[in-house]
């Protein structure tokens, strides 16, 4: 396919992603009523807002009710707040803070309407979209190239060894012949990180190296939480700008973001000064009458300037009605001379700051900025790059004249709604390490988990060639001191400290069956939740602490389920949420059982590689085996527990 044709296909899958995504959203707030939303917690209902402070430019609202929340609204997600129908709401904000009876949510604007009785819906992030498709639309040398690579039309210079004095001595060899070969290469470079394997701390090492050479570098990534691991590795070390909203930001990194810079800077008390300025201003402003339409009858605010001038009225509006409007849009036309002062200053001061800076930290989405219009990087490494679709790994290879990415094929790709855009998932990762796999070097030191969870990833994913650290190689929960269990029958074995690996089959049980709801296209096992929650019952008992614990399946609706069961007594997510995530102690519930012997999409292995290695020193999977079995990869998966570890018929 000619460039200028891929380009325009590209744009089109996005188009389509973008329309996939608002109209699920849509649909969900047509078809579903509030309750029914709330219900599936994507919605909340009944809140009260009141102002609770401010947060740099943005006004704090906590929004709360007296019945508990229920929801899986978090922080840092984008929600629409409403009153009546929500579509018709163009109020939308960051959730900051998530309470037990409350949200806390970060709004640029605060009309009057939206503190009593409303509703706040989970949102689709249109702006991503939108950045994806302009940066297509004027897409630079560097994404052209990144693309021609990707398509066999260019072929890229071989990546060199370099020599370099290692800043972190505890980097193992094959770390350091990532960071050797991505500093001595001219276009790119990949790093395949599978779990574990010290890929933060490998890309953190290459940022410095860089930053000694001279170079200015930018660092991304797909998600905020990837983006904070960095700034954590990198803080202190070297100059750093963190670019994003704050409400995204962990707060203990807030010191690093743009806003907190511009704010601490010498140049900012001058923007306090006017900010004082704007709220004097305000108060006096209140004392007039707001020209609202009702009220000026269809006059301009220069018509009613002039009328107030000359002493003179019109379409019947009282004299002192002109002139106290008159006076109001006269204090009104000073405020907002001061805003835009205010805007320049903060631009001048942020500019001054990103000029600084060695190191520049954002999302993919973020390095769109208008901040970064006018920067150019030496080179621009992103992790996650295989959870990022081409358009969105696109926007910081164009900021840069190389870039390095990070990231494991070998696990999920990244989350695509639309069928018509399904070839999304294909990642600019996987391209050209199949083209060029001479371009990439293997973290292959785990330091994770325990040898014996390592050994089937290892060997069906990794055609055997990571190997296990010294310091992880025997970990159990016996390092724990916990109570060594006295319940009789399988579960002495299945909660023995030394058996790493267990599955609890329920082929024999006659509950066993997954469900379908009415108009899902989600599954769900109520037997695996009674299960699961036996099994953390009994953990509990002897000793093991619920932050040890992470319960994972691959389907929302059985998400939900637990959710509903479990309440809080240990952290639920989807394979999907749990990825590059790490857990003592993993339960997963597999969900499929059916007479057909219908696996959905468990065959995509990525999924199955992803569940397996989030375990540290137990891994304990629920499901039924007679279904699971019918794809070979999951057979042999059973046939190692057989071996291996612990496998218990119920």
């Amino acid at each position: 396919m000619k460039l200028g044709k891929h380009i325009k296909w590209l744009r089109r899958l996005v188009e389509r992603e973008r329309e996939a995504e608002i109209e699920i959203m849509k649909k969900e707030i047509k078809s579903l009523s509030g309750k029914e939303r709330e219900k599936v917690g994507r919605a909340i209902l009944g809140l009260k807002g009141k102002v609770i402070g401010r947060e740099f430019s943005f006004k704090i609202v906590k929004f709360g009710r007296e019945r508990e929340i229920e929801t899986e609204i978090s922080v840092g997600d984008l929600v629409l707040i409403s009153k009546g129908n929500p579509l018709r709401s163009n109020l939308v904000g960051v959730v900051t803070e998530k309470g037990k009876k409350y949200l806390s949510v970060a709004l640029e604007k605060t009309p009057s309407w939206a503190f009593s009785n409303v509703r706040i819906d989970l949102f689709a992030n249109d702006i991503t979209f939108r950045r994806q498709i302009e940066n297509l639309e004027n897409l630079k040398e560097g994404g052209r190239l990144a693309l021609k690579y990707s398509l066999g039309g260019l072929t890229p210079l071989p990546s060199k060894k370099i020599n370099f004095s290692p800043i972190d001595k505890n980097l193992n060899p094959s770390q350091k012949l990532a960071v050797s070969f991505s500093l001595g290469t001219k276009d790119f470079f990949l790093i395949q990180g599978p779990f574990g394997t010290g890929k933060t701390r490998t890309l953190a090492e290459i940022v410095l190296q860089l930053v000694k050479k001279g170079e200015k570098v930018l660092v991304s990534a797909e998600s905020n939480v990837a983006v904070d691991n960095l700034v954590e590795k990198l803080r202190e070390k070297a100059k750093i700008v963190r670019l994003g909203h704050p409400s995204r930001v962990a707060k203990n990194l807030i010191d690093s973001t743009l806003v907190y810079q511009v704010e601490n800077s010498k140049g900012y008390k001058k923007v306090k000064k006017l900010r004082e300025k704007i709220e004097e201003l305000v108060a006096f402003r209140d004392q007039f009458l707001k020209p609202t339409p009702q009220r000026k009858r269809g006059l301009r605010d220069e018509k009613i300037l002039k009328l107030a001038e000359t002493k003179r009225t019109k379409r019947g509006i009282k004299i002192e009605d002109i002139e106290s409007m008159a006076e109001w849009i006269k204090i009104q036309n000073q405020i907002a001379k001061i805003i835009k002062e205010i805007s320049k200053i903060e631009e001048r001061i942020a500019e001054k700051i990103l000029e600084e800076a060695e190191v520049v930290l954002c999302t993919n989405s973020s390095a769109a900025l208008d901040f970064l219009r006018n920067f150019e990087f030496d080179t621009a490494i992103i992790d996650e790059a295989t959870q990022a679709t081409i358009p969105s790994i696109l926007i910081p290879i164009c900021k840069a004249k190389k870039f390095i990415l990070a990231g494991d094929h070998k696990q999920l790709p990244p989350t695509v709604l639309s069928e018509k855009a399904k070839a999304l998932s294909e990642t600019l990762f996987e391209k050209l390490i199949q083209r060029y796999p001479e371009k990439s070097v293997l973290l292959n030191v785990q330091y994770r988990m325990n040898e014996a969870l390592m050994e089937f990833p290892n060997k069906e994913f990794y055609e055997g060639k990571l190997k296990t650290d010294e310091s992880v190689k025997n970990i159990t929960l016996k390092d724990f001191k916990i109570k060594i269990p006295k319940f009789g029958n399988f579960w002495d074995k299945i909660l023995d400290p030394e058996n790493v690996i267990c599955f609890l089959d329920t082929s024999k049980s006659e509950e066993k069956f997954e469900r379908v709801r009415a108009e899902s296209f989600s599954k769900e096992n109520p037997f695996e939740v009674e299960v699961v929650k036996s099994i953390l019952e009994k953990m509990f008992e002897v000793g093991i602490k619920k932050e040890w614990i992470g319960v994972i399946t691959p389907y929302d609706d059985q998400l939900d389920l637990l959710r509903r069961n479990l309440g809080e007594m240990v952290e639920i997510n989807t394979v999907d949420g749990y990825q590059g995530r790490e857990k003592e102690i993993i339960l997963i519930s597999f969900v499929r059982s059916n007479k057909e012997k219908i696996l959905g999409f468990l065959t995509d292995l990525r999924r199955l590689n992803t569940a397996i290695t989030r375990a540290k020193r137990k891994l304990i999977c629920v499901g039924d085996i007679e279904t699971l079995k019918i794809h070979p990869v999951y057979e042999r998966f059973i046939d190692f527990v057989k071996e291996r570890g612990v496998l218990v018929t119920l």
